[in-house]
C-alpha cells in the first residue's frame, strides 16, 4: 500500500528539521512512502529545509517539493493532495511530531476496513520551560482545546464528526473533492462534514498517536484563538452543519457580556454581577484542575488571567466574523467549488472519469 504523507509550511523553519527526523525514523517501509511538501508562500528557510530533505532521501517512492502562492492552508492541502499517488493520503502538520509507528498504525487500520481514521492528539510544549508549560495547561483545558476526542488521548475506537492528522483513502477525496479554498482554519470541519455526508465514517483509533506543538508565546496563543473564532463565524455562512454549538459559547458569553454592560450603564448591574460571578467559579474550577491533572509550575498562578484571555479572543474574533459574514459568504459561496472540483476532477481523471 502507497501512503502519501502530505505536509504543508508556511515559515516552519524552526519545526521542519524535528519532523524530519520523526519521518525518517518511521518503520513503515521507505519504499512504499512517498512524502509530499508543500511550501504555502514562506519567506524563512522552510523551502531551503524542504529541498535538503528531498536531496539527502532518495530512499523513499518519492520525495516531491511543491509551491503554492494560494495562501490559506486549504489551497496548499488541495496543492498537496494532486501531487500525491498514493492509495491512502496522510495529512501532517509542519509544527507537530510523530512516533516511529504513525505511518504504519495508520495504514494498518485503513487496511482492517476504514476509510477514513487517524487518532488522539495531545498538545505538546516544544521546550518544557515553567511558562511554556503553563501555556500548554491552557491549551489542554476545556478553554484551549474544547471536548473534541482527537485533541486528547483516547482509549477505545470510536467514530467522530473530525480528524485532526487524519488518513484518507484516495477514493474519499475523488468522491468528495478536495478542501475549500476560502475557508481559514475550518477547512477540515467543512471536509469532514462533506465526508459524513457522503457516507463514509471518521475513525478514532487509540493505537494511533500524533502530538501538536502548541503556541510558545502567549500573544501567539491570543492571535490563534482570535482567528479560531474569526474563522468558525465567517464558515456559519457557507456551512452551519459543519460548526457545533460549542464553537459559539465564547461568542456567546462575550455578547452577554457587551449586553450585560450596557444594561450596567442604566443602573442594571445584577446579570453582569450573576455573569461574572458565573464565569469566576468556572474560571477557578479549570484552574484547580489544570493544577491537579498538569505538570505544577510556578507560572500556574497566571492560569486564571490566561483563561479570559483565550476566551474572549475566541469570542471576539468570532463576534467580528458575525459582523463581516454577510459582505463575505456572497463571494465565498460563488469560489468555494473550485478547489473541490479542481481535486475531484484530478483524481477522477486518473480512473478514466469515474
Amino acid at each position: 500500500m502507497l501512503i502519501s504523507l502530505c505536509i504543508i509550511a508556511f515559515n516552519e523553519e524552526n519545526s521542519l528539521e524535528g519532523l524530519f527526523k520523526n519521518i525518517m525514523a518511521q518503520d513503515y517501509p521507505k519504499s512504499d512512502t512517498q512524502i509530499v511538501l508543500v511550501n504555502n508562500c514562506s519567506t524563512d528557510r522552510t523551502k531551503k529545509l524542504m529541498l535538503d530533505f528531498a536531496e539527502k532521501n532518495k530512499d523513499y517512492h518519492s520525495v516531491s517539493v511543491v509551491d503554492c502562492k494560494l495562501g490559506l492552508q486549504a489551497g496548499a492541502w488541495n496543492t498537496a493532495i494532486i501531487n500525491s499517488d498514493g492509495d491512502v493520503i496522510i495529512r501532517l502538520d509542519a509544527h507537530s511530531s510523530i512516533p516511529t509507528d504513525f505511518i504504519s498504525k495508520n495504514a494498518k487500520c485503513i487496511s482492517d476496513g476504514e476509510y477514513v481514521c487517524g487518532g488522539g492528539r495531545p498538545a505538546k510544549a516544544k521546550n518544557e520551560t515553567p511558562w511554556q508549560l503553563t501555556l500548554l495547561a491552557a491549551e489542554e483545558s476545556l478553554f484551549g482545546s474544547s471536548f473534541a476526542v482527537y485533541r486528547r488521548e483516547n482509549t477505545k475506537k470510536q467514530y467522530v464528526d473530525s480528524i485532526f492528522h487524519g488518513a484518507y483513502r484516495r477514493e474519499v477525496f475523488a468522491k468528495v473533492g478536495g478542501f475549500n479554498e476560502q475557508l481559514g482554519r475550518t477547512e477540515d470541519n467543512e471536509m469532514h462534514y462533506r465526508i459524513r455526508k457522503a457516507g463514509y465514517k471518521i475513525c478514532c483509533d487509540p493505537n494511533i498517536k500524533s502530538f501538536q506543538y502548541i503556541r510558545s508565546t502567549l500573544p501567539g496563543m491570543i492571535k490563534q484563538k482570535f482567528g479560531n473564532g474569526l474563522w468558525v463565524a465567517l464558515t456559519l455562512g457557507v456551512c452551519p452543519g459543519c460548526i457545533s454549538l460549542f464553537h459559539l459559547a465564547p461568542l456567546a458569553f462575550v455578547c452577554a457580556l457587551v449586553l450585560f454592560s450596557l444594561l450596567c450603564l442604566v443602573g442594571v448591574c445584577f446579570p453582569l454581577i450573576i455573569l461574572a460571578a458565573l464565569y469566576l467559579v468556572f474560571d477557578i474550577s479549570i484552574t484547580a484542575a489544570a493544577i491537579a491533572t498538569q505538570r505544577r509550575q510556578p507560572q500556574f498562578c497566571f492560569l486564571p488571567f490566561i483563561f479570559p484571555l483565550l476566551h474572549l479572543s475566541y469570542g471576539i474574533g468570532s463576534l467580528i466574523g458575525i459582523i463581516k459574514m454577510p459582505f463575505w459568504c456572497g463571494k465565498a459561496r460563488k469560489k468555494s467549488s473550485v478547489g473541490i472540483d479542481r481535486v475531484k476532477e484530478k483524481l477522477r481523471s486518473e480512473n478514466g472519469g469515474e
